[in-house]
């Protein structure tokens, strides 16, 4: 079961896209946990055949898992709420914008149908599309079945759709449990922690390799016929395979998830450093795009200088280049040499010590001379766990000030301290130092430790220590930010629907016949109303963009960094 706040987030987005009745069957599910569709009807108080129905429409969605319930053995299916998937609606434009970039607005228009659908086959795609057509915001040209054709090949094999089998309509973690329960019920006798551990990562391995086979049938080879027709010579891969009509697809949240992160390094490498920096890093970055599957990559696959060097051949990257670097020779210095300096500045190869690489971009090695050699990788694991550091040093800055910041990050460096110690090192007296730790606990960004001197664990013998608890801090400001997004959705919500002139004006805008001419057919009053309006939406998008971006941090980069937050402690 999900805490209060995103309890409270999740009921306000299926309300905003699904209806109040929808969000009524989550908000049951999400309070109560996995319940039978019996037993749904009795806590929503709402018709059975309603029930299904809307139950229907959140599976079809992917918002709803659905399994057989094993534990007294009546194998009555049961639900449980998808949350993951229901927060990342959040995201859905971004998704669209990324996706017109990427594969134009074809692209985009099929990932906008998908995420509308929840989950099609191609030929429902086709068709709606070109039902819509004469509707569309395409253009003539890319009306065309190639065009979709094309853009749909595209988004498949590059794997921005996934297929969705019936195996993705139940919890990971049921599986999980099922198949340690297989490898544990092959040990004889008492099992030791290392067979259970094995039995865990076998299980776990199994997981993966289903998912990965699932992501394999997307594509089909075509037949021997079409492929015969052919002129002789090399077949690419494009030309062999052809998307299978009879899979319905859906949006791998996963891949649209590594463009924001790559953007959120860029913008950082451009903070610390200069354009350079950003255009050197952001080659590196579109070089191993293809390669990157997942924000839980720790490290991007090598790249040689040469590679990078091809991604910046435009005279406007060297000079972006040059005018970067402040050397009396940089104007006879190639675009290779120059590409050099900048990894050396990234990956911090003036200063070798675990500070050093705790701040680095990039891990370089120079191996090859001045012949293109060497090779470069993205440490994403380094890159997220310092972006969630900024994001908690600026909540306790907000929270408790400079000083708040000055103790968290003494905890963060040296691990577990007592006040006394904590008073010393940042120069405050005790009795102004107590208070401000009592503060951060409350706000759980700090915690205390207990280290008894006896076995009776006395109060009086046990040392008290301060830390930071990682995942405790992130979990509590992941709230905080799952509040916010909440308030803001609802701020939305009330500034349109308690304002009836606000309300009269917007549905006299969406009238067909007034959409066509909003400049002619609304009285002044009525556009001063809605200038107003699309102010504060425009004011509350800004705001929700920017709490959804340290939610990404926050929440996704997590998953990068996963138990070596640790290390901080």
């Amino acid at each position: 079961m999900a805490d209060l706040h995103t309890t409270n987030l999740c009921v306000q987005i299926i309300s905003t896209h699904f209806g109040p009745l929808s969000a009524k069957v989550a908000q049951a599910l999400l309070n109560r946990g996995r319940l039978s569709l019996s037993q749904l009807v009795r806590f929503t108080a709402l018709k059975s055949r309603l029930v299904r129905n809307i139950l229907l429409v959140l599976i079809q969605q992917n918002i709803v898992w659905h399994a057989r319930s094993e534990i007294d053995g009546s194998g009555e299916e049961v639900l449980e709420f998808n949350v993951d998937e229901c927060l990342m609606r959040l995201r859905f434009g971004v998704f669209v914008n990324q996706a017109e970039e990427l594969f134009g607005v074809a692209g985009a228009s099929i990932l906008q149908l998908v995420l509308d659908h929840g989950k099609l086959t191609p030929s429902q795609i086709f068709s709606k599309l070109n039902a819509a057509a004469t509707t569309s915001y395409l253009s003539s040209e890319d009306k065309t079945p190639i065009v979709y054709s094309q853009a749909l090949y595209k988004l498949v094999s590059k794997h921005y759709l996934k297929p969705s089998t019936v195996s993705s309509h139940i919890s990971p973690r049921d599986k999980r449990i099922q198949y340690e329960a297989e490898e544990k019920a092959k040990l004889s006798g008492f099992p030791t922690s290392r067979q259970l551990r094995e039995a865990k990562e076998t299980a776990d391995a199994r997981l993966r390799r289903e998912e990965e086979e699932a992501e394999k049938i997307g594509l089909k080879r075509k037949a021997k016929s079409q492929l015969s027709s052919r002129k002789k010579g090399p077949v690419t891969e494009e030309e062999e395979t052809v998307v299978d009509e009879a899979v319905h697809f859906r949006v791998n949240f996963d891949k649209f998830n590594i463009h924001t992160r790559n953007a959120l390094i860029e913008h950082a490498v451009r903070e610390r450093y200069n354009a350079g920096a950003a255009l050197v890093i952001r080659a590196i970055l579109k070089g191993t795009e293809d390669s990157q599957f997942s924000v839980v990559d720790i490290r991007s696959v090598p790249l040689s200088v040469s590679n990078i060097v091809l991604h910046l051949s435009s005279e406007e990257d060297e000079d972006t280049l040059i005018s970067g670097l402040m050397q009396s020779s940089s104007k006879t210095m190639s675009a290779g040499t120059c590409i050099k300096e900048y990894l050396g500045l990234l990956s911090n190869a003036d200063n070798p010590t675990s500070t050093g690489r705790a701040g680095a971009f990039l891990e370089f090695s120079s191996k090859g001379g001045s012949s293109g050699g060497g090779k470069v990788q993205v440490v994403f694991d380094v890159i997220a766990r310092r972006l969630r550091r900024q994001i908690l040093e600026g909540i306790t800055r907000e929270r408790h000030g400079a000083i708040g910041v000055r103790i968290v990050r003494l905890l963060m460096d040296s691990g577990k301290m007592d006040e006394k110690q904590i008073s010393k090192i940042v120069m405050m007296p005790l009795k102004d130092v107590r208070p401000l730790l009592s503060a951060l606990a409350s706000s759980s960004l700090v915690s205390t430790v207990e280290i008894p001197k006896s076995a009776d664990r006395n109060p009086t013998r046990t040392f008290y220590l301060w830390q930071v608890d990682v995942p405790k801090a992130f979990s509590f400001i992941l709230n905080v930010l799952y509040k916010t997004l909440f308030n803001i959705s609802a701020r939305r919500q009330a500034e349109r629907e308690d304002d009836p002139m606000l309300t009269a004006v917007l549905e006299k805008r969406n009238r067909s016949d007034v959409s066509m001419d909003v400049e002619g057919l609304l009285t002044l009053n009525e556009k001063e109303i809605l200038k107003d309006w699309e102010e504060k939406e425009m004011k509350l998008s800004i705001l929700e963009a920017r709490v959804e971006e340290s939610v990404f941090i926050v929440r996704e980069l997590g998953r990068t960094v996963g138990s070596m937050d640790e290390q901080y402690q």
